[in-house]
């Protein structure tokens, strides 16, 4: 890993260990087509294409295609790696294309609903696909019974987005073999790592970290085969 490529293009809790961990014992091999859905400026991307030699596709709304292919270029991943700025609710891939979807720290922003897996991801995805999931959660619901001491630091429209592993198991468990879903062991690290980056947006994040201590939040990982 690149450390200076790392810190300065951290948009959240270190995306490259999240990526490590999500993918630790899935069977992705070198040649799969492999949607990296909200790649943001390509962390995850690079690390996809330098682990598993996989081709990937990195999809980002708000990150201009053009900045993530000299990333690429960059980290020596541009012949494995095709950078695309698209909205996530209007993929335009054929139907069966990808081997595989890895999605960090972002499907919470466009999947927090009961309709865009099986309408929009599932058919674009061949079957037996792997799907390979992380984003950031709650240890148990709280939109509705926000703690004092959390409302003022919590972003109230983030705040919708961000479930517990409850709330979530059914969104995915019908459409996938293999299902599995769990909190992730890197949550310390990962945030520590964003944290220490010299990054205005991280500093704002500190003190909503430090009050939370382990409370409330988590990171939330889920794994499966497309039926």
């Amino acid at each position: 890993m690149n450390v200076a490529f790392l810190n300065e293009n951290m948009m959240g809790p270190n995306a490259w260990l999240l990526a490590e961990e999500l993918t630790e014992h899935l069977p992705l091999k070198k040649g799969m087509r492999v949607l990296d859905l909200g790649c943001g400026r390509g962390l995850t991307s690079v690390f996809l294409a330098e682990k598993f030699e996989v081709e990937v596709f990195a999809v980002d709304l708000w990150t201009s295609a053009t900045e993530n292919y000299n990333r690429f270029k960059q980290e020596n991943v541009s012949h494995l790696t095709v950078p695309m700025q698209f909205n996530a609710l209007q993929l335009p891939f054929a139907e069966g294309f990808f081997d595989a979807i890895v999605s960090i720290d972002s499907y919470h922003y466009f999947g927090n609903n009961d309709t865009y897996f099986e309408k929009i991801l599932k058919p674009i995805l061949k079957k037996d696909a792997i799907v390979a999931i992380a984003f950031p959660g709650m240890k148990y619901e709280v939109y509705k019974n926000i703690p004092e001491e959390m409302e003022p630091l919590w972003d109230k429209e983030a705040l919708e987005m961000w479930h517990s592993i409850n709330w979530w198991k059914p969104k995915f468990k019908s459409h996938l073999r293999n299902f599995q879903i769990a909190e992730m062991d890197c949550f310390t690290q990962a945030w520590h790592d964003w944290l220490s980056c010299d990054n205005p947006y991280a500093a704002a994040d500190r003190l909503m970290i430090e009050t939370d201590n382990g409370r409330y939040m988590n990171l939330i990982k889920l794994t499966g085969n497309l039926c």
